[in-house]
């Protein structure tokens, strides 16, 4: 259940007042669910959470109230409390929101974008070739996150991207699933460069249909894994 949580962020927990230990589980436990660290349906335990961060259940308690307000968690009084599987519905959402969003960013920055911030993106990219290189796919939404998080900040809107992350849990729960399909993110590295090269030749249309293009078909690809059902809650109600 605990996987991907260092012994260096447990001590951070340990020495916080109550409300930033709140915020610091909820962090935490977040990432791990949204990393797929933390399997949909599997059970948390709050009392293994206060022995682990060595805290009260009040802390505790906040952080998974949080967590099952973005229905990352279900809460069943004198039943249990779990990883919640993913909604489909729900990350449907995040996607649109999402494209809204990276749409109105991507023609923005081709207005501020620079020889610099061309090379940062480039950069990116190559981090990404050497990840597929080495196949650490775990390791790979990390800096697709920071590729797009570049471009919001170029576009002089860095908050976009925040509000982005406020909606995409149940989108990056099937990011993750997706990764391992065969030449998925290979694709994914190659849309990317598109994306840099309209941006470099300062060309709005074309960064726009590379950004359409990138975020439509990763979305297809992560809407296959619906068909498997193993991790998603097969009816919204």
């Amino acid at each position: 259940m605990n996987a991907g949580i260092g012994a260096e962020a447990l001590a951070r927990v340990a020495v916080e007042r109550p409300t930033q230990k709140a915020e610091q589980i909820y962090e935490l436990l977040r990432h791990s669910i949204v990393r797929l660290h933390m399997v949909p349906g599997s059970v948390i335990s709050e009392k293994e959470l206060c022995l682990q961060y060595g805290v009260s259940r009040t802390p505790v308690r906040e952080a998974l109230k949080r967590l099952a307000e973005e229905d990352l968690v279900d809460v069943f009084p004198h039943s249990g409390t779990y990883v919640s599987k993913i909604s489909f519905d729900v990350a449907e959402e995040g996607f649109v929101i999402r494209r809204a969003l990276e749409i109105e960013s991507i023609r923005r920055a081709v207005r501020f974008v620079t020889d610099a911030d061309v090379a940062r993106l480039d950069a990116l990219i190559a981090d990404m070739r050497d990840i597929l290189a080495r196949e650490a796919l775990h390791e790979y939404i990390e800096v697709d996150d920071a590729f797009h998080s570049a471009i919001a900040g170029i576009s002089h809107y860095p908050r976009i991207w925040k509000f982005i992350n406020m909606v995409k849990a149940h989108l990056d729960r099937m990011r993750q699933l997706s990764a391992p399909v065969p030449g998925h993110l290979a694709e994914v590295t190659e849309q990317h460069a598109s994306i840099v090269r309209a941006l470099a030749r300062r060309n709005a249309d074309q960064a726009e249909l590379a950004m359409k293009i990138h975020l439509e078909s990763s979305f297809a690809v992560m809407s296959a894994m619906y068909e498997e059902g193993r991790y998603f809650k097969r009816k919204d109600v």
